[in-house]
């Protein structure tokens, strides 16, 4: 589909006019019910910076049913979930909890506070996650076994964080009437017009998620184990560790959730129909690589499929629209019934220095960031402007830090800094409705720490973590493990409320439960789960 542009003009008008809708007396309250939550990974390690190989610890539940704590691709990989809430403060109370709560079950296991993994072992020992005997635990095993061949098990243990951020029913109701009234939707069901929406904010966010990468990226270098096996450009920082001197996140880059075989696909987003349209081409389109791999070795799957993707989850992207699927629904049939739910942003390191690897600080710019996404003008996209953005996630991850680095602005060619001090100056304009709602200055206090950061590229995580591992004569994992023991350490001294701490185990308990009554409720076979999986 062809990309539509405004002259700077209009966009200029058409962001004043949006900016005016969330200035109403009626709409700023509303901004105090944004909706938030937080899914936030890390591995286990033991003491000394080696991946644990352990199960996932019984007393933590069930990782197929539990709803705030999971496993990732690996065994190994702890993924914990927040609830949806209306306050920073409770989203961020909530995950300290769970993160307590885990140390607790956890012996002499560390949960390692950085995005770049621990020292791995042999890229066949990295345990694949396991969920019980039930088809839809085997199908995530399964899946997960594809990655692993396909992409190499390794790089599957980097860790993030996503940020699900959505707004309040009411608030579309507000802005739906608004648009009816002044001509400017075509739209006569309010579904249609909060997908619209969303997704004008997503092609938004694909063109800005480079500043968030400068500003929160925290992996500028990575232990050698990591790429053991692995091709790499990277330059040596010391005995042990690989870097480049000015990047922000290779989390980001070709050694994070990068591949080459989807460098090729143009998924399109500018209606949810074109999205839902190509990424199932994806999922139909044999790859011949993964057709030599086989779907099969005798009974046993190694992949789900031999096409580009297996499911929706494996396309790579910093940010995906997303409905609650039900039991057995594919997320895209859930998006394709019921329309955007949320956003997920997936972008994200986890901030060493911080417990939780995110902070209110972080969260207060994030929100800002996206609701400027949504009010900003957004033309479509073409395939053109979809690899520029591209170019641009691979300049700021290898050399975001360098001052005189240039980027795509559009399809303009500008010096990135300058970009960003534009982009600044628009969320700002956003962060002070949001401070007239919390009756607050924190939005501009977060806006201010992040300016700085444009200025000077010193004070970014990714600058911060490579001055503080020469100054403190530490590798990659010394530093990281000093982190990291001293979170556990706050952590293990934390108390969970007894309600609270209560209810979190109740829960976990009733997974086991829930988990086992998958698993009696299964009659079909394995082959015939899939085949009706993959029909809808």
């Amino acid at each position: 589909m062809p990309a539509t542009h405004k002259n700077t003009s209009s966009k200029a008008v058409f962001f004043e006019d949006n900016l005016a809708l969330i200035t109403q007396n009626e709409v700023v309250g509303l901004l105090r019910r944004i909706q938030r939550g937080i899914e936030k990974e890390g591995l286990r390690t033991d003491g000394n910076g080696c991946l644990a190989l352990t199960p996932h610890p019984a007393a933590l539940g069930s990782a197929l049913t539990n709803s705030w704590l999971t496993t990732d691709f690996s065994e190994s990989l702890l993924e914990f979930i927040t609830p949806v809430f209306e306050s920073i403060d409770e989203t961020l109370n909530y995950l300290n909890d769970i993160h307590s709560l885990a140390y607790q079950q956890l012996a002499d296991e560390i949960i390692w506070g950085a995005s770049m993994p621990c020292i791995l072992p042999a890229d066949t020992d990295i345990p694949l996650a396991q969920y019980g005997t039930s088809n839809i635990a085997t199908m995530k095993t399964v899946y997960r076994n594809g990655l692993g061949l396909r992409y190499g098990r390794a790089m599957q243990t980097v860790a993030g964080i996503h940020y699900n951020f959505s707004l309040p029913e009411a608030y579309w109701h507000r802005a739906f009437e608004q648009a009816k009234c002044s001509a400017s939707t075509h739209h006569t069901h309010l579904q249609h017009y909060i997908d619209e929406r969303y997704f004008d904010l997503i092609r938004n966010f694909r063109r800005n998620y480079w500043l968030l990468i400068y500003l929160f990226g925290a992996a500028p270098c990575v232990d050698k184990s990591f790429v053991q096996g692995r091709e790499n450009t990277l330059d040596e920082l010391n005995t042990t560790d690989l870097f480049q001197p000015l990047a922000t996140s290779l989390r980001m880059g070709d050694l994070g959730y990068q591949s080459s075989a989807q460098q090729s696909l143009f998924v399109c987003y500018n209606t949810l129909e074109n999205y839902i349209d190509t990424l199932s081409c994806a999922l139909r389109t044999p790859y011949s690589d993964y057709e030599d791999l086989g779907v099969k070795q005798g009974d046993e799957y190694q992949q789900l499929s031999s096409s580009l993707l297996q499911i929706e989850n494996e396309f790579y992207s910093p940010i995906r629209p997303k409905c609650v699927a039900q039991s057995g629904e594919t997320p895209l049939k859930a998006l394709k019934e019921r329309g955007v739910e949320y956003i997920e942003v997936r972008c994200l390191d986890i901030n060493p220095f911080l417990p939780a690897g995110i902070d209110a600080e972080t969260i207060r710019f994030l929100d800002s960031f996206l609701l400027y996404c949504l009010l900003d003008d957004s033309p479509q996209c073409d395939e053109e402007e979809f690899r520029l953005i591209s170019q641009n996630q691979a300049r700021i991850v290898h050399h975001g830090r360098d001052p005189d680095l240039r980027g795509f602005c559009g399809k303009n060619e500008v010096p990135m800094r300058d970009c960003a001090n534009n982009i600044i100056d628009r969320i700002e304009s956003v962060s002070k409705q949001l401070d007239k709602a919390h009756n607050s200055n924190l939005y501009a206090q977060s806006i201010a720490s992040q300016r700085e950061k444009i200025t000077d590229a010193s004070l970014t995580p990714a600058a911060k973590i490579l001055e503080t591992m020469e100054k403190e004569k530490e590798s990659h994992i010394d530093f990281s493990m000093r982190m990291s023991k001293a979170h556990a350490e706050q952590y293990k001294k934390q108390t969970v409320e007894p309600q609270q701490k209560n209810n979190l185990l109740a829960i976990a308990e009733q997974s086991m439960a829930s988990q086992r009554d998958i698993e009696r409720q299964d009659t079909i076979s394995f082959d015939a789960f899939l085949t009706h999986y993959f029909e809808q």
